[in-house]
């Protein structure tokens, strides 16, 4: 009980600020130059349609390519770091830990506020696509696509490139909870994610080491021998753990 009402007070923390404002804009941003250039050229969804090709996939597909390899990780970066210092920005931390809750609940409380807000960034995302393909569609000849909406298949490809997020979301919590500092958090997340992007160009072969990784290889198509979505959970797993006792024995927190 103690848990949902930590949850709300949190939830209600993130109305109107920035990282909840990062959601709205990073979720419509590539749907939004999509519908742009659809309008402009006159142009819509139906001209992915083809013989073995059901053009929702093939839109969905090279929209969140495009998204997977670097603004992706970069806006779940900023979001996850962005929530964790609004007790710095504000300097309630203290304020925070005397409240009648366990240091357990607020860490629990504050992170699942960050997936909430990466499923809200999913949710704008899926938005912004369907709305891009269905108004062109609708201005111009030729109507909506003859395939069928694939509702299954939108789910598992979000739930998939969900979890092979889950990985920076883990390491960027555990970073902003251990520095006042949000340039560090952010700073520390930008430089791995381009060495990963580096990385990735050269076909390191030890590059599942880095947490920024796993959305990388799913948006890239790049082969690998193991099972990127198991080795994402397994990686984000071991990070939440560490920085749970991170934070537990912190010295000083907040």
């Amino acid at each position: 009980m103690k848990y949902i009402s930590s949850l709300q007070s949190e939830w209600l923390k993130t109305k109107g600020s920035a990282a909840s404002w990062l959601c709205i804009i990073g979720g419509f941003f590539i749907p939004t130059i999509f519908l742009i250039a659809f309008l402009v050229k006159g142009k819509t969804i139906n001209e992915y349609d083809a013989p073995g090709i059901n053009a929702w996939k093939f839109y969905f597909g090279m929209m969140m390519n495009n998204m997977q390899m670097f603004l992706l990780p970069m806006g779940v970066m900023l979001a996850s770091s962005m929530i964790t210092q609004l007790e710095y920005k504000n300097n309630t931390w203290k304020q925070l830990h005397t409240t009648p809750q366990s240091f357990t609940t607020i860490f629990f409380a504050k992170f699942s506020v960050v997936l909430l807000m990466t499923v809200k960034f999913f949710l704008f995302f899926n938005i912004g696509l369907i709305v891009s393909a269905i108004v062109p569609s609708l201005v111009y000849a030729g109507g909506l696509p003859t395939h069928s909406f694939p509702v299954s298949f939108f789910l598992k490809e979000n739930s998939k490139i969900f979890i092979a997020c889950l990985p920076i979301l883990g390491i960027q919590y555990l970073i902003s909870l251990q520095f006042k500092n949000f340039l560090v958090s952010i700073g520390v997340g930008l430089v791995a994610l381009i060495g990963t992007l580096i990385g990735l160009g050269v076909k390191w072969e030890y590059l599942y080491f880095s947490p920024y990784s796993y959305v990388l290889l799913n948006g890239s198509g790049t082969e690998v021998s193991f099972n990127i979505f198991y080795r994402a959970f397994s990686c984000f797993g071991i990070l939440l753990v560490a920085g749970y006792f991170l934070y537990l024995n912190m010295k000083e927190k907040g």
